[in-house]
């Protein structure tokens, strides 16, 4: 299951222009089949005899057979006006639907049957699980670091076809050993001890949310540190890996010891975190703020899994409790997925689960001695002192009273839940003062912020001071997915048009369109990835331009003169495609640039099917003879000439290398680009004019395996 999740997904990439959301639609995908499966398993056990049972999963196993082996099923493009969503689960349902189905029957059956079995250990066959969360965080720790890295996709397609063949004879075989064990043996059921009886509605609806936080925090969390703290690829597998590490650990013999200690600490570790989260400051080294929020997301799910593999019930009700879980797991997804982006325009999913997590934990409830009404009574006034502080300093121009009628309310609430724990009364009270405080101090700079299937997108506004004598302080606007700039602009003092960034004129972009300007003047120049517009600054009035972009809000925010006005202003001829821009050049068969710009490469989900061979072929095609390819490769994490060494000595390409980094200029980024091109006499201009500041790329390359359609590997281009 857990090879098939992440492989699928990697086949389906190149079709949604590498996006990152792809991974947390399948995952919702995969989520909603296997409360399918669940459903399936709970049903067929309770209601048909064994006989009936082997025989229907047997039809069904047999049946999946149709689907071997696995691909993408033919379909039409992905929409580029609205959503693909649709597009991609109806793709997933109708390519993987039934083995995947297959799949997520496998435990909850498995365990069932087990448990009527006889064996020693029949009446608590939940350890089971351990050796199904085992596989799949071995599974998933594999795919990154073995299979991805070793073969092609057509490869693993095969070899996953035929370890799922294995698989079905090895569940048949089990369902051979379950029929004959029934006929020997007179089953003698001995209840666990230390299980639940009969579970009864509230404890189903504590089991239900007890999944559901930990399954919302899980894809929030991932989106979160891949987007606020660092763009670091692969980051996914982390949050995922301690996931399943969880129930491996709740349902082993530690965690009767192991739980108490976890829900002691939970309050402890998270409200201060919760108070640190919310007054948005971060650590200076990003490396310890990602361990800080992982630590508080393992904090969370241990609770929220101890708590559930605690409450587990009898085995005559195991396929019910699996069920449920599944449900909540579902139930997370979907909300994270479907209805956070129209709810929200940012991740406030991360913190509130976290919250949910941390009210989930009834350690804080417990009964102790009353606190004494006088110590009650100082500490409200002390708490309605500081906040009337906060309320007089940050509005003083709004209805006061409303607030801190409000605030009252809070605090009396607070003391209704934790009076008779008065240490938990004075740090949930600390977490309402911290909720206060970042209520009054939001950031009035942010222009506008959206979000949908791409992600969050923000656009900021800074005043930025001028040395120029007489001039107002500059006015910068920026785009931000996440914490990584997509481009920025000057909106005053007649610099709408001056590039910045990673796109200045004393940049390698820059240097080339300075040392063509004479001969450019009619070109026909391509861009793939608009962003905020900016190298439209360099834009003459013969030239045609012609943009790429995936996202439709990025589109919206660079075509809005109020966020950026490159293209209004600094050009007269431009057209914008959205989609994925290897599909649209696909079909522009007569179209043919001068120049030729892939800029798609600064997050961390790199589209890695626009730096294939293929890609670059294709590219190739759509070139004039002297046309010139430019890719801006700067990335915090991945070395990406390798790739395009590799590509140029394959291919017979001349290539050339810049890695700039300025002296002192504050709006003017670090950036690196590769030049490449079938003719290398049409360099002769930008090597005149910058000197020696391009060298040029290496055709001598031992990189290990070419990035083809079939093949590509993050791993290969880590930065050591």
């Amino acid at each position: 299951m857990f090879i098939l999740q992440p492989m699928f997904g990697k086949l389906l990439l190149p079709a949604l222009g590498g996006a990152a959301s792809v991974w947390n639609t399948c995952m919702v995908f995969y989520q909603t089949l296997l409360f399918v499966g669940y459903l399936y398993a709970h049903y067929l056990t309770r209601h048909f005899p064994p006989k009936q049972q082997i025989r229907v999963h047997s039809g069904l196993l047999l049946l999946s057979l149709l689907f071997i082996p696995i691909g993408i099923v033919q379909t039409e493009a992905p929409p580029t006006d609205n959503t693909p969503v649709f597009w991609l689960l109806s793709v997933l349902f109708g390519s993987i639907g039934l083995p995947f189905f297959i799949l997520s029957t496998t435990s909850p059956l498995i365990q069932k049957w087990f448990s009527c079995l006889g064996h020693a250990h029949s009446s608590d066959p939940y350890f089971l699980s351990i050796a199904s969360n085992s596989g799949s965080l071995l599974a998933l720790l594999s795919y990154p670091l073995i299979f991805e890295s070793q073969l092609g996709l057509s490869d693993q397609q095969r070899f996953w076809s035929m370890g799922f063949v294995l698989l079905l004879a090895l569940v048949l075989l089990c369902m051979a050993f379950y029929k004959q064990s029934r006929q020997d043996i007179a089953l003698i059921f001995k209840p666990a001890a230390h299980l639940l009886s009969k579970p009864n509605l509230a404890q189903q609806l504590y089991w239900l949310i007890l999944a559901l936080a930990p399954s919302s925090l899980l894809i929030g969390t991932t989106h979160y540190l891949s987007t606020d703290i660092a763009s670091v690829p692969l980051l996914w597998i982390i949050p995922l890996a301690l996931y399943l590490l969880s129930f491996i650990l709740v349902f082993s013999r530690y965690n009767d010891s192991l739980h108490p200690w976890i829900s002691r600490l939970q309050p402890w570790i998270v409200v201060p975190f919760l108070i640190y989260f919310l007054s948005d400051e971060k650590l200076a080294d990003y490396s310890l703020e990602l361990i800080l929020h992982l630590l508080i997301f393992f904090i969370c799910i241990m609770f929220c899994h101890g708590e559930l593999a605690r409450r587990r019930p009898q085995p005559e009700y195991l396929t019910q409790y699996y069920l449920i879980m599944s449900l909540g797991g579902m139930l997370g997804g979907v909300f994270n997925n479907f209805v956070v982006p129209f709810v929200f325009d940012d991740l406030y999913e991360y913190p509130l689960m976290i919250i949910t997590a941390l009210m989930l934990n009834t350690v804080t409830k417990k009964r102790h001695a009353p606190i004494p009404k006088k110590i009650f009574l100082v500490s409200l006034l002390l708490y309605l002192m500081f906040f009337g502080l906060i309320v007089y300093q940050y509005h003083q121009d709004i209805a006061n009273n409303a607030l801190i009628a409000l605030i009252v309310i809070a605090i009396l609430s607070n003391y209704f839940m934790f009076h008779k724990n008065m240490l938990y009364l004075f740090l949930y009270s600390s977490l309402l003062v911290s909720c206060t405080t970042s209520f009054t101090q939001q950031n009035e700079q942010t222009l506008m912020k959206t979000r949908n299937f791409y992600g969050v997108l923000s656009v900021t506004q800074t005043t930025l001071p001028n040395n120029d004598s007489g001039l107002e302080n500059d006015i910068l606007h920026a785009m931000y997915s996440g914490t990584t700039q997509h481009g920025a602009q000057l909106v005053n003092n007649n610099n709408q048009c001056t590039p910045i960034s990673y796109y200045s004129v004393q940049g390698p972009i820059g240097q080339v369109f300075q040392a063509y300007q004479d001969s450019s003047t009619d070109w026909n120049i391509g861009i793939v990835g608009l962003g905020s517009g900016a190298l439209g600054s360099y834009a003459t009035p013969n030239q045609h331009w012609h943009f790429y972009e995936l996202n439709p809000a990025v589109i919206r925010m660079a075509t809005t003169p109020a966020y950026f006005s490159y293209l209004q202003d600094c050009m007269s001829q431009y057209a914008i495609y959205p989609g994925d821009a290897r599909l649209t050049l696909d079909k522009q068969a007569n179209q043919h640039f001068d120049l030729l710009v892939i800029d798609a490469f600064t997050s961390d989900a790199i589209p890695t099917h626009l730096l294939t061979r293929e890609a670059i072929e294709l590219y190739l095609a759509r070139l004039t003879k002297n046309g010139i390819l430019a890719f801006h490769i700067s990335n915090h994490y991945l070395d990406l000439e390798p790739v395009l060494a590799d590509h140029a000595h394959q291919l017979g390409l001349y290539g050339l290398i810049q890695k700039h980094r300025p002296q002192s200029k504050s709006q003017i980024f670090a950036s690196d680009w590769v030049l490449l091109s079938k003719n290398m006499t049409i360099f002769s201009p930008l090597l005149t004019q910058t000197q020696h500041q391009w060298r040029q790329l290496a055709t001598n390359t031992t990189f290990k395996q070419s990035w083809t359609d079939d093949f590509t590997s993050l791993i290969s281009v880590w930065k050591h």
